[in-house]
């Protein structure tokens, strides 16, 4: 069974280091980013499941992170997380297709949790996508009677 692989991605490098400690001591495997641009350098070379993404970030922000992170990785799962959450940026990261949202200071429980909510949700989409990539190269059982009879 696949393991979930997370990165988080936030310009506090305090907060990164914390948290990735803790989430390596429960047995995740996790990357840091301290950038929107550096997250997405990172998702080119490692399979990442889900990304933890701050909301308010010098350069490109968490939005701008998020909304480039699914037009080139849809089945990536990004949770947003700040400690500035505001109904408006909380609508305009689910709207641009954020899983979950969470504020700072989160526990790492409810991270974890949340995290794995979204690899649920991946796993769900790729056995959704495997079935109908299979379904593609199948025939239907008309088909093949409709082959047989012809020959």
């Amino acid at each position: 069974m696949e393991k979930m692989k997370m990165m988080l991605v936030d310009d506090e490098e305090r907060f990164l280091s914390t948290t990735k400690k803790l989430l390596a001591r429960k047995g995740y495997e996790v990357l840091t980013a301290t950038s929107g641009s550096e997250a997405l350098e990172k998702l080119i070379t490692n399979d990442i499941h889900v990304v933890i993404l701050d909301v308010k970030m010098p350069g490109m922000d968490g939005i701008e992170t998020l909304k480039a992170i699914k037009r080139t990785y849809p089945l990536v799962e990004v949770i947003m997380l700040t400690g500035h959450a505001t109904v408006e940026s909380a609508i305009e990261g689910l709207k641009s297709g954020a899983t979950d949202y969470l504020m700072k200071p989160t526990d790492v429980e409810d991270l974890i949790a949340k995290a794995e909510e979204a690899f649920e949700k991946r796993k769900v989409l790729e056995g959704k996508i495997r079935v109908a990539h299979t379904r593609s190269f199948m025939k239907s059982p008309r088909e093949i009677i409709r082959e047989t009879s012809e020959s």
